[in-house]
């Protein structure tokens, strides 16, 4: 068998086909892309980048306020508990305050009235036909106003007024039966003493 006709095919290439870049403006173009897409990736990560730093600042912000809530919440509980019991304690300190004002008051008033009683009695009105009476009624006037001052100053000792007394005591004034024998004993004999005294002297001088 005879061999077979070979058959030769010619493949016309363009010459345009062989360059790489046949469109210098079309290269430039894609250049530019490639670098606006580097700058946007570059503007990108430096936005991811501020937006991670500002996380971590408003993470910082919240941990310090966080801690500043927590040492409020603790001095707000001290300090309640503090004012509490201190308010308490005042409230308690003025109504005994002012129950011993009142109390202050009610003395005054008691002393008020034995003073004014005390100052109208005139020894010096006294005559010799009512000496006796005026010294009892002054001494029962003398002895109900020693009674009760004793008894302020006895009271009030025992409070943040006692110094209102400067630790005065009541002088117990002479009371009782031997008392009121020796005081209207001596009313009735003090005129005859004082002429037996004078009768003495005038003796004596002669």
């Amino acid at each position: 068998m005879p061999p077979a006709p070979e058959h030769t095919h010619h493949i016309k290439i363009r010459s345009t086909q062989l360059e790489m870049n046949p469109n210098p403006a079309a290269g430039a173009r894609q250049g530019e892309d490639v670098e606006g897409k580097l700058r946007a990736a570059e503007e990108q990560l430096q936005q991811l980048e501020q937006q991670r730093e500002q996380l971590e600042r408003q993470k910082r912000e919240v941990e310090g306020l966080n801690v500043r809530k927590r040492e409020f919440i603790s001095a707000q509980a001290e300090l309640t508990d503090k004012m509490s019991a201190t308010v308490t304690r005042i409230d308690r300190e003025v109504i005994d305050m002012k129950q011993e004002i009142e109390e202050l008051e009610q003395c005054r008033a008691c002393l008020a009235a034995h003073l004014g009683k005390l100052e109208k009695i005139n020894p010096d009105a006294w005559t010799r036909e009512n000496m006796a009476a005026g010294i009892e009624r002054a001494m029962s006037v003398a002895e109900h106003a020693d009674d009760e001052f004793s008894q302020a100053a006895d009271y009030f000792s025992r409070t943040r007024s006692a110094n209102i007394f400067n630790g005065a005591k009541a002088r117990r004034i002479l009371s009782g039966d031997f008392g009121r024998q020796f005081r209207n004993g001596l009313a009735f004999n003090l005129p005859v003493l004082v002429l037996g005294g004078i009768a003495l002297i005038v003796y004596l001088v002669k």
